[in-house]
């Protein structure tokens, strides 16, 4: 049990740095100075682990998955009827979006909870 939460610890850096990279195939700019950032700064905290911005991170990442959340249901009522595209916008931008946010709350699990009890 504790090899499974271990391991389920270490891979909220890895598993955003693949959302990152994924919305930079989407959006199609070869040079993309946001996702860049980004995974530089995702890098950077894998290896520094600085609790700080192991905070900060998944907080901006959950605030913008729950605005990018808003524009995906303005866009999802914008079809008619419920037919295979909004099917295809629901399942891909919520299972997206949703996982970014639980990944990131785990990360900020991961960074203020049991890095506070590794302090005391």
């Amino acid at each position: 049990m504790k090899n499974i939460k271990r391991r389920t610890l270490q891979l909220p850096e890895y598993l955003l740095i693949t959302a990152v990279v994924f919305y930079w195939s989407s959006v199609g700019l070869i040079v993309n100075p946001i996702a860049i950032g980004l995974i530089i700064v995702l890098i950077l905290q894998i290896i520094f682990k600085n609790r700080i911005v192991g905070i900060i991170i998944p907080s901006i990442l959950i605030l913008a998955s729950f605005y990018m959340l808003l524009a995906l249901m303005s866009e999802f009522n914008e079809f008619p009827t419920f037919n295979s595209d909004a099917k295809e916008l629901l399942f891909v931008g919520l299972s997206y979006f949703i996982s970014t946010i639980i990944v990131s709350g785990i990360m900020i699990y991961k960074y203020a909870i049991l890095e506070e009890r590794n302090i005391d």
